[in-house]
């Protein structure tokens, strides 16, 4: 069996995995599976020698100490009264703007993902409050549907990010330098995502209502007073990570410290929803481990094959521009995100990618951003978008009517996407300004 060819062995490989895949098993285990019958096709190693050892060099990481903390700090937010009170202290500021307050989502959403890793939690956090807001003052449903399911994103996109640090550990690069890179394409999202809903409301003004009665500044500045310690939380995080006074692993710790606090403060720590974060961080946490158990298993079997040393070599004969070769794997990205989840998403194409990516040239840490923006797609696209069955939920509307509102907001990620690759410094700047060369 060892005599098998490339392009035979990539053959067998590729339909273990559509097999597996296809008949339900949980995609950890088709990973280790597929690591198996790759190894037992081109080594005569120990399989159980191998799975040891690599699932313990891939779970004994001090940057994977930030992972349960960041979801457990989500966790805790979302069971507080941050939505409420981001609505209230948004919602003055924002009724000048064309689309009033559609922009909270974005805005709301935007700042969830600075305290949340999770794109469902910041989804369903601003959602629960501003859905129904938005509907009993008569906001199209349709842009309050896709505005939401479009801003819930932000969650993958600004740090703390769950898909990040499993980038980061997968690629082995800096979680922080990846953190880093996140926070200026998350500006720049929310630009766009503001930008078009301004636009469709000039060209749509019978479907917006009319600005709520003036407000005073000092009642403003008393509506938005709930705000500030959830935004300081976020600012001592940022300053800790651009400034170097923290690693990731340490800021995670004060975030969920930080949470701890804030849902102590808003009266809603109790013994139940303190144990029912636990919880839910544990359950979400060993799922993601054991994907990146099997992951890891996979990548040292697919290092025994050859597969990705060839395709890399291929690459370089083909002299793709980094361009062409972004082109080519946002095509792969966005079927793949019709199909899978965006965790799996980086760990499946991982031990295949990476090394085409380093062959052209390409920064690892852009890279990052670019695949984070291409998880976020996959939230809002059916038929497995997350995004969407919160909102179908939340709403009562088919999968069908909330994918066709949050379209536009789809292409305005697929142009953030053409954006950071014509100019890579958007994602750059600040990871270089925090470790210059």
């Amino acid at each position: 069996m060892a005599n098998l060819g490339m392009i035979e062995l990539s053959f067998i490989l590729l339909g273990v995995m559509i097999l597996l895949l296809g008949s339900g098993i949980w995609i950890a285990v088709s990973l280790g599976l597929v690591g198996f019958v790759a190894m037992a096709l081109t080594t005569s190693l120990p399989l159980g020698s191998v799975l040891a050892t690599t699932t313990w060099s891939a779970s004994a990481s001090w940057t994977l100490a930030a992972l349960p903390l960041f979801i457990w700090m989500g966790e805790i937010l979302f069971r507080t009264k941050l939505s409420e009170e981001m609505f209230r202290g948004l919602s003055p500021w924002v009724q000048w703007l064309p689309g009033r307050l559609t922009h909270v989502n974005v805005i709301g959403c935007g700042i969830f993902a600075a305290v949340s890793g999770s794109s469902a939690a910041t989804c369903a956090t601003i959602g629960k409050i501003a859905l129904p807001e938005l509907d009993k003052r008569g906001y199209d449903k349709g842009l309050s549907l896709g505005s939401l399911a479009g801003s819930g994103t932000l969650g993958l996109l600004i740090p703390p990010s769950i898909p990040m640090v499993v980038y980061a550990v997968t690629a082995n690069v800096s979680v922080l330098q990846v953190f880093l890179g996140g926070f200026l394409p998350g500006v720049l999202v929310m630009v766009l995502y503001s930008g078009y809903i301004i636009i469709w409301s000039l060209l749509n003004p019978k479907k917006i209502p009319p600005r709520d009665p003036p407000m005073p500044f000092r009642r403003k500045l008393q509506e938005s007073a709930k705000l500030v310690p959830c935004l300081l939380l976020i600012l001592a995080v940022f300053l800790s990570l651009v400034l170097g006074f923290a690693t990731a692993t340490e800021c995670a710790a004060w975030g969920v410290t930080g949470a701890l606090l804030l849902a102590w403060w808003s009266g809603t720590l109790t013994r139940k929803t303190f144990f029912e974060s636990i919880m839910s961080a544990t359950r979400l946490t060993c799922m993601i481990m054991l994907i990146l158990a099997g992951a890891a298993y996979t990548t040292a079997a697919m290092a025994y094959t050859g597969i990705p040393a060839a395709l890399a070599t291929w690459v370089q004969g083909q002299q793709l521009t980094p361009g062409m070769l972004a082109l080519y794997l946002s095509i792969m990205y966005i079927i793949l995100g019709c199909l899978i989840d965006g965790i799996s998403m980086i760990v499946l194409t991982a031990v295949i990618v990476l090394p085409m990516v380093k062959q052209a040239g390409l920064d690892l840490v852009w890279f990052g951003v670019y695949l984070i923006i291409h998880v976020e797609m996959a939230q809002i696209t059916p038929p497995v978008g997350f995004n969407l069955f919160v909102l179908q939920n939340m709403s009562g509307r088919d999968t069908f009517t909330v994918a066709r509102a949050a379209f536009p907001f789809f292409v305005l990620l697929l142009a953030a996407v053409f954006i950071i690759t014509e100019y890579p410094q958007i994602v750059l700047f600040l990871p270089k300004l925090a470790f210059p060369d």
